[in-house]
């Protein structure tokens, strides 16, 4: 007999029917079967739906051209031209670089911790994500999935705002962008995209300006630092939270080496690898802020807008050594100034709190107003005494000045000073480090300037406009027009000399006077310097020892309008140089580098050569835009005065250093430098112009609210010196040359004459000077005798 197999129970207690059969499903059953069939409609049906709104929304996404044809915008670069890089400008500052050139271990700390799985997944990390989402529901810190190509999609394409939709358009969009860009094109579009802080995009330009370092040249615990900045560039910014950058940079390392992406021992030295962070971000490998300023101001005027933008290399004719030894002898040309004159007491003044943690507050809060310059540091005084002053520096360090230290502010050490000047405690003074020891000292209220250039061509080969850029941004080499002084004398010596006088025409060193239709103002009696006469004497002397009776007597011989007239040859500006007798004085208006070029005119033989900054321009691929061509000596359409007139001139101002005001320079010992002392009435200019053949340099000190420098300080005393602090440097490997005598030129005695004006010829004296000295009528008689 058949038997059947018995059922579940059902809900309602039926038993099966004869045959097999059963009764239809109950109502409950029913219920759950066709829920789920609807559950599984609606998915399939929002799957469906998903599917056709990616389908729709995917070839509505953007066109990668941006990312196919990267272009980022590039900051203008200055550059040396031994290609050291002295200034940056623009809003992003980035060095585009190639993935070949990203050395391995700057991207593996990359991967390590933005995106370890870049090289496996499609574009969207389905792991990471589940990952995360696991990390996240179970309470730990929030992590995030994206990968490194969802970032790339939200850097270039979209906002940053937290919405699914944006979330869709995303992940479409790194989809989009892995179909048509490889993995290293990825890679290196973001690597040069990202933001890192400090106004720095892409890992190249933030490890020049967080480590001051090629990209190539970085650590494995500098490379961890970097990588750390994409999640929060302001949060891991190891300039202001070395800290937290610090934490972070520790967990990157960890990372790295629980991936395999450095060893053992990698890992251990990076670890503890003491960083050594630029504090500045805006320094650079050498003080040429004022060439950097100057040459982002000649670029703009040719690319406008674009200037910023389009990552154009401006490649100047400066070179670092010079640029540094130009730098360094200004800076200690004014600072001896100021150990010569008077203390004027601290800058400021704070109430230190008794309790550490807010002493440290308000000093570093004070100091912040105080910044330094280099080598010139603020100081707040804890402690003061006539033996001993103890301060802190904005770094926190303690520092002790005694003894000879103190010889600037000893007389404010007292307890008599004027409280308002006393160095107390709270004060806020300045310092330096002089060898091992501190000495006291104060920030310069007096300015400078100088400039050096080639003779051959103009190329400026250093220029430092002022003491310290970031307090006074006005380039006194190009900007600042003021009386040359003595050191004008010159350009009307070498007019005279177009007009039939020579170096040994007497002239008589007496007083003088001119009534005001002659001098185009007042009535005026001019003095020597020293307030000394010496009477007659040739004119080569009276330039040695910058005799001004001597200059005034030869404009008035010459006339002041030709004086005028002649001095334009040099560069000079007529109407900055008006034709009265005071023109012989220097009484007009220049600016050091039209001094630098006037006097190059002297130095290659008559040739008018324009100083210039720049050599060239080139876009972000090298390709020159613009180059320059200057005006070169030995080409005659350049020339401006005779050859002869040039040797004439640069004889007599060799002799202004070697018997005149500007002998010091003889510490040089070369027998090839000539220049000129200059020092304005009432000594409110100081300059001096010199060269040698190749190399022409200009220094002036002067307040830029014209003043009395001190009634001993000369253009020898001031500029002079440092001038010859750059030379020292300019013209070690500079061989001495020898200036051979042009035809025309015949020598006579000890004397240089014109050939068609030999001695008893031309101008012999001015003003009733009929006898000249005992070695003048000696040679004198010698040439009638060899001529008749």
């Amino acid at each position: 007999m058949a038997s059947s197999k018995s059922a579940p129970p059902t809900g309602d207690g039926d038993t099966p029917r004869a045959g097999g059969k059963t009764k239809s499903a109950s109502p409950a059953s029913r219920f759950f079967l066709i829920a789920g069939l609807s559950a599984l409609g609606l998915a399939v049906g929002g799957v469906l739906l998903v599917v056709f709104g990616l389908a729709m929304a995917y070839p509505n996404l953007p066109e990668l051209d941006t990312l196919t044809d990267y272009r980022p915008k590039m900051p203008l670069r200055i550059f040396s031209a031994d290609n050291v890089l002295i200034g940056e400008f623009g809003e992003e500052r980035r060095n585009l670089v190639r993935i070949k050139d990203i050395p391995d271990v700057m991207k593996r700390a990359v991967l390590a911790i933005e995106d370890d799985r870049f090289y496996e997944h499609g574009g969207v990390d389905y792991t990471g994500i589940l990952r995360a989402a696991v990390h996240n529901a179970t309470g730990g810190a929030k992590q995030g999935a994206s990968t490194i190509t969802q970032q790339v999609a939200r850097n270039f394409f979209l906002s940053s705002e937290q919405t699914i939709k944006r979330k869709v358009y995303e992940m479409l969009l790194a989809w989009k962008i892995e179909k048509n860009l490889s993995k290293d094109q990825i890679l290196e579009v973001y690597m040069n995209q990202i933001y890192l802080g400090q106004r720095a995009y892409g890992f190249s330009s933030a490890a020049q300006i967080y480590f001051g370092k090629n990209i190539r040249d970085i650590s494995v615990a500098e490379a961890a630092m970097l990588a750390g900045l994409p999640k929060a560039p302001s949060a891991y910014n190891p300039v202001v939270n070395p800290k937290r950058a610090r934490t972070r940079q520790q967990y990157i390392l960890t990372r790295m080496h629980s991936l395999g992406y450095i060893s053992d021992l990698q890992y251990e030295e990076a670890r503890a690898e003491p960083l050594k962070v630029k504090t500045d971000s805006s320094e650079f490998g050498v003080h040429a802020e004022y060439v950097a300023e100057m040459a982002r101001q000649l670029v703009y005027e040719q690319f406008k807008e674009d200037t910023y933008t389009r990552g154009l290399n401006v490649f100047t004719t400066i070179t670092k050594a010079d640029q540094d030894a130009a730098y360094l002898a200004l800076r200690r040309g004014v600072m001896d100034y100021e150990r010569r004159h008077p203390y004027r007491g601290p800058e400021a003044y704070i109430d230190i709190p008794a309790k550490k943690e807010d002493a440290d507050d308000a000093i570093e809060t004070e100091l912040a107003d105080h910044p330094d310059s280099d080598d010139i540091i603020a100081a707040i005084v804890l402690q003061a005494t006539p033996q001993l002053i103890v301060a802190v520096t904005a770094s926190g360090e303690e520092i002790r000045i005694s003894g000879a230290g103190l010889a600037m502010g000893r007389a404010w050490l007292s307890d008599k000073a004027a409280p308002n000047k006393r160095i107390r405690r709270g004060a806020v003074v300045r310092v330096m480090r002089e060898e091992k020891d501190w000495e006291l000292t104060q920030m310069p209220q007096i300015e400078s300037a100088f400039v050096a250039a080639s003779t051959e061509d103009g190329a400026i080969k250093a220029m430092v406009g002022g003491f310290d850029y970031n307090r006074n941004k006005f380039n006194h080499v190009t900007q600042a027009w003021r009386q040359p002084g003595s050191s004008f004398k010159p350009f009307i010596y070498s007019a005279s000399l177009e007009r039939g006088l020579s170096p040994s025409t007497i002239i008589n060193d007496a007083p003088i006077s001119f009534d005001a239709g002659q001098t185009g103002g007042q009535a005026w009696e001019p003095k020597n310097y020293d307030g000394k006469y010496d009477g007659p004497m040739t004119m080569r002397r009276g330039l040695t020892k910058s005799k001004n009776m001597i200059s005034i007597r030869i404009l008035h011989k010459i006339g002041a309008k030709y004086g005028q007239e002649y001095t334009t040859r040099f560069g000079f500006d007529a109407d900055k140089n008006p034709p009265y007798l005071t023109l012989a004085l220097g009484a007009g208006n220049v600016t050091p580098l039209q001094m630098a070029g006037a006097y190059a005119v002297f130095a290659n033989g008559g040739y008018k050569v324009s100083p210039y900054l720049i050599a060239k321009v080139t876009d972000a691929d090298g390709k020159i835009l613009s180059q320059a061509t200057p005006d070169k000596a030995g080409d005659e359409k350049n020339r401006v005065i005779d050859e002869r007139n040039a040797f004439l001139m640069d004889s007599m101002l060799k002799d202004v250093v070697r018997f005149g005001t500007a002998t010091k320079a003889l510490a040089l010992k070369r027998p090839d430098i000539s220049g000129k002392t200059g020092t304005t009435n009432d000594s409110i200019d100081a300059w001096f112009a010199g060269y040698q053949p190749k190399l022409v340099g200009v220094a002036w000190i002067g307040y830029d609210q014209p003043r009395n420098l001190g009634n001993r300080e000369t253009g020898g005393g001031l500029a002079l010196p440092i001038w010859i602090n750059y030379m020292q440097k300019a013209l070690k490997n500079i061989p001495i040359e020898e200036r051979a005598v042009p035809e025309g030129v015949m020598l006579v005695g000890d004397e240089y004459y014109y050939a068609e004006n030999p001695p008893g010829t031309g101008v012999h004296n001015i003003d009733g000077a009929n006898q000249g000295t005992p070695a003048e009528e000696k040679a004198k008689d010698a040439v009638k005798n060899e001529l008749f």
